[in-house]
C-alpha cells in the first residue's frame, strides 16, 4: 500500500528573499565580531616594537666571542649612503651639541689662516685666494674634556680604520664669503711628488648650523659633469648642507688604492660662519 504524502510549497517573493539575506548577513557579521574579540589585534608598528624587545632579550645570544682587539658588545651608528660614486656617507647626530660647542671653544683661541699644500710649480702667490678659511690642528690627547677622543673612537668604528692612522683634527672656520676651491683630499704623487702615506678618507663633523650656503659639494657624482668646461663656482652637484653634530664621510681612494677622480669637493661660497672639523 502506498501512502501519499504532501509536500508543502512556500513561494517567497523577491522582497522576502532580500530580507532573509540581510538577516543572515547581520547574524554572520555580529557573530564574527564576537568571536574576534578574544583574538588580539597586533598592528605592524606594535609588532615591530615587540620584535625589538625580543631582540634585546636575545642580544646576549647574538654576541660572538671576540678577539683581543675586538668588542664584547654590539654597536650601531646610523648612516645614509649619499653616493657610491664617490663613496659618501652621511651620519646624522654623530656628535652632541655640547661636544660641538666644546670643540669650537677650544679652537677659537688657536685659529690661524688656513694653509695649502702646493703642487709642482705652484707658489703661495699663485694660489692666493684658493683657500680663505682659518683653522688649527688639535689632537685628541690635547683635549682634557675627552670630546675629541670620543669622536675619534667613533670615527674609527664608522670607518673601520684604526685611530692610529688618523691625522690630528683640522678645525676650520668659514666666515661669510670664505671658501675652499675645488680640490682632492688625496695627494697625487704626479702633482705633489712622492708620498710616504696617502689620505684614504675624510670625515667632516659640522660644528654649527648655517643660515645659507656652506655646503660641501661633489660636482662629479655618478660620473656627471666631468668635462674641462665645468665651472665649480656655479655650485651644481650633490651638496651636503652643514647641520651641527652631523658627520660626512667620503673616500678619496678606490679599494685598489688609486685616486677617485669623482671625489673633488669644493666648499660652496657664502657660508655663514660655519666651523667644521
Amino acid at each position: 500500500m502506498k501512502g501519499k504524502s504532501k509536500r508543502s510549497k512556500i513561494n517567497l517573493g523577491f522582497p522576502s528573499i532580500c530580507l532573509l539575506c540581510f538577516i543572515f548577513f547581520l547574524v554572520g557579521f555580529y557573530a564574527s565580531s564576537l568571536l574576534s574579540r578574544d583574538v588580539p589585534r597586533i598592528r605592524p608598528r606594535l609588532r615591530m616594537l615587540e620584535l625589538d624587545k625580543e631582540r634585546e632579550g636575545q642580544e646576549l645570544d647574538w654576541i660572538m666571542p671576540n678577539g683581543e682587539s675586538g668588542d664584547s658588545f654590539l654597536s650601531s651608528i646610523p648612516f645614509q649612503v649619499l653616493s657610491w660614486k664617490p663613496r659618501a656617507l652621511y651620519f646624522p647626530s654623530f656628535a652632541t651639541e655640547e661636544q660641538c660647542k666644546t670643540i669650537v671653544a677650544m679652537a677659537k683661541k688657536r685659529l690661524q689662516p688656513s694653509t695649502l699644500a702646493l703642487r709642482k710649480g705652484e707658489t703661495e702667490e699663485s694660489t692666493k685666494g684658493t683657500r680663505t678659511s682659518s683653522g688649527t690642528f688639535i689632537s685628541g690627547s690635547e683635549d682634557t674634556s675627552g670630546s675629541l677622543e670620543f669622536i675619534e673612537e667613533k670615527i674609527a668604528r664608522a670607518t673601520m680604520i684604526p685611530r692610529k692612522y688618523g691625522e690630528a683634527f683640522n678645525i676650520l672656520r668659514y666666515e661669510i664669503g670664505q671658501k675652499y676651491d675645488s680640490h682632492y683630499d688625496a695627494f697625487n704623487p704626479a702633482e705633489y711628488g712622492p708620498q710616504t702615506s696617502q689620505r684614504v678618507a675624510s670625515f667632516l663633523l659640522y660644528l654649527s648650523d648655517v643660515e645659507e650656503g656652506g655646503e660641501t659639494m661633489f660636482p662629479f657624482e655618478n660620473g656627471t659633469r666631468i668635462s674641462s668646461g665645468y665651472d665649480y663656482k656655479q655650485c651644481v652637484g650633490l651638496k651636503v648642507k652643514p647641520r651641527r653634530g652631523d658627520g660626512l664621510l667620503f673616500y678619496s681612494l678606490f679599494v685598489n688604492g688609486t685616486i677617485d677622480q669623482a671625489k673633488t669637493s669644493p666648499q660652496c661660497e657664502w657660508s655663514c660662519a660655519t666651523p667644521v672639523a
